[in-house]
């Protein structure tokens, strides 16, 4: 399970949680403009936006989980189970295979707008990367600093949805997810002056906090989709980047995932592997590890850009800790 956030101060930030019970040894990976994509039905790309992300490397292939490009365009793919339907090749049509979904619009498309355009045509095939890789079950955020949108590819066909709240996690659809914020309208950060439950008892003001009472707390997708977008509409921070990556950070702490609350099977658990927020405008990647509190960087714009050769960083997985005595 994941949760990917949406923020804008003077720059626009792009953030997901990574939930799962183990690590399949991702890494960052950047793609340099000249890395040759060889895509399996639309043709080989060897000339492209540059583009920084989050991938397991196979066979020299960078598999994204998330990524921005170096005009601001970023996405991420979050598990679908049971709602993401694929198709075989279907002539007329780009036809996309599910894990080059990625890097084939981010390679093309400078922004949202352009997305758009692109996706007009697209059909996502279920042709896997490899055996080893049985095809994974996604919905997508695409977004920049105008905004997102939600891809889902289900049985009824491609759906292409705005979203408003530039939040996405799992399970319902997104319409149904958008559509279970109704029931939440009466949260507030602010403690409602005015009881409306009767203004015939003695109510008191007991607590701080009690205008967001009834904000769901479990690790459910649908619940996380509701904290995630209050709490993002609620953010208040500096404009500086410090304080903006921080404050990403604290919107997806609300979100995550500790061990042991979450149980599995064989006594496995779900956790937040990692957190990442991307400054889309200027193309730097910070994250933070399940067992790594630290927030490390990797800034696009130190790499040789025009070179033809994958780069990858293994993530700092170990904690990192700073005695002051």
């Amino acid at each position: 399970m994941c949760t990917a956030v949406t923020y804008k101060k003077d720059d626009f930030y792009f953030g997901r949680t990574l939930d799962y019970e183990f690590s399949y040894g991702e890494e960052i990976a950047v793609t340099p403009r000249n890395y040759p994509f060889r895509f399996r039905e639309t043709g080989d790309i060897s000339n492209h936006y540059a583009i920084i992300g989050t991938a397991h490397i196979a066979d020299g292939y960078p598999l994204y989980y998330d990524a921005v490009n170096e005009k601001g365009l970023a996405a991420a793919g979050l598990n679908f189970v049971g709602n993401a339907h694929y198709r075989e090749k279907i002539n007329g049509m780009d036809n996309v295979a599910q894990f080059e979904l990625i890097p084939w619009i981010l390679c093309k498309c400078q922004n949202l707008c352009e997305a758009r355009k692109l996706l007009e045509k697209i059909n996502i095939t279920n042709t896997p990367f490899s055996d080893k890789f049985p095809v994974a079950e996604l919905h997508w955020i695409i977004s920049d600093k105008t905004g997102s949108i939600t891809l889902e590819s289900v049985k009824d066909g491609i759906k292409i949805y705005d979203n408003p709240a530039g939040v996405l996690t799992n399970n319902p659809p997104f319409d149904m997810q958008m559509f279970n914020l109704n029931n939440y309208r009466n949260l507030s950060a602010k403690t409602p002056e005015i009881p409306t439950f009767s203004s015939a008892l003695p109510f008191s003001e007991y607590s701080r906090g009690l205008g967001a009472l009834g904000l769901p707390g479990d690790l459910s997708s649908q619940s996380r989709f509701v904290r995630a977008t209050f709490v993002k509409e609620n953010s208040v921070c500096e404009p500086d980047e410090n304080s903006c990556v921080s404050q990403v950070f604290h919107i997806m702490d609300s979100v995550a995932q500790p061990r042991g609350c979450c149980e599995l099977k064989n006594g496995e658990y779900e956790i937040t592997v990692y957190t990442v927020c991307y400054n889309a405008d200027k193309v730097i990647y910070y994250y933070t590890t399940y067992d790594n509190r630290q927030i490390t960087a990797v800034d696009i714009n130190r790499e040789n850009l025009n070179s033809d050769a994958l780069l990858h960083y293994p993530m700092k997985t170990g904690e990192q800790i700073l005695f002051q005595n």
